[in-house]
């Protein structure tokens, strides 16, 4: 697990499900009931989420086994996590640890997929997950992404420098004017921020070269097409062999293994967090009368 988790966070969790009684289990009077709930993916996976999902059993006072930590590799079925303790505590984190589980094997899964694609053909190739996730749920989408080996591309605004056309409509001048703008500033900005690297999204060949003999330290090729692309890695390789290169925009599983054939560094996408969450079977048995 890469990222910590705190008792606030659990504890808001499982009260947003369950803020009062369970009203099924009280009117069924099973609460004090023991018993014993497995996990298990349906199909394949790269498992996530199950290292969240036993704080979260541990939360609500259950004895938790994981028998698989995130980033696995499991096969249909194969036992992940299961959960001793009173009926009432079972099920009051059932659904809550079943669905992040099944989202962020879902993200995992993705990752993986595109990084496989991508590495296929090129090694040496990043497969970077951007900001553009779900609002309040950064840090477990993040956390499936790296699990499925992705990098990151941003946290957020305060951990990167990255110049977007929508900062320099605020520059002199237009488009293709405070692009020039911005290069004869790049001097300046590196010498304000020497710890940090500035990056800044091109959309043309001429724009990438500009920057890079200007001395920014990495250009974002955003929606270009592979043959451009491949084009802009070799002329940009001729002037900067210590240059990042990045390619963003419509990159996803179908396209990973192209675009990572044109010889970027890193590929950018959201496409790991949007598509089908996982299918995490759940079963539960009465283990004793009274816990």
């Amino acid at each position: 697990m890469h990222f910590s988790y705190s008792d606030s966070w659990l504890d808001a969790l499982l009260a947003d499900d369950c803020p009062g009684l369970d009203l099924t289990v009280e009117l069924l009077g099973i609460g004090s009931r023991t018993g014993t709930m497995r996990f298990a993916p349906k199909a394949d996976c790269v498992i996530s989420g199950v290292e969240e999902a036993e704080l979260l059993l541990r939360k609500s006072g259950l004895d938790a086994q994981r028998h698989a930590a995130n980033g696995d590799r499991l096969p249909a079925g194969q036992l992940c996590l299961e959960a001793h303790g009173p009926a009432a505590a079972l099920h009051r984190s059932w659904k809550l640890s079943q669905t992040l589980m099944e989202y962020m094997t879902g993200i995992a899964g993705r990752a993986a997929h595109m990084v496989d694609q991508a590495r296929a053909v090129n090694p040496g190739v990043s497969v970077a997950v951007t900001r553009k996730n779900f609002p309040g749920a950064k840090t477990i989408c993040l956390e499936a992404a790296l699990n499925g080996g992705a990098v990151i591309h941003r946290q957020n605004l305060s951990d990167s420098i990255l110049v977007f056309e929508q900062h320099r409509a605020f520059l002199p001048g237009a488009a293709p004017t405070s692009m020039r703008a911005l290069a004869a500033m790049m001097g300046k900005l590196r010498a304000s921020t020497p710890e940090r690297k500035i990056a800044v999204e091109v959309d043309s060949l001429e724009e990438a070269l500009l920057l890079a003999k200007a001395g920014v330290d990495i250009v974002q090729c955003e929606k270009f097409a592979c043959d451009t692309l491949a084009e802009t890695v070799g002329a940009l390789r001729t002037v900067r062999a210590d240059i990042a290169i990045l390619a963003a925009g419509g990159i996803n599983g179908d396209n990973a293994a192209q675009f990572a054939a044109t010889g970027v560094d890193v590929l950018v996408t959201t496409w790991p967090y949007f598509g089908k969450p996982a299918d995490i079977k759940v079963t539960m048995e009465a283990t004793g009368t009274e816990a």
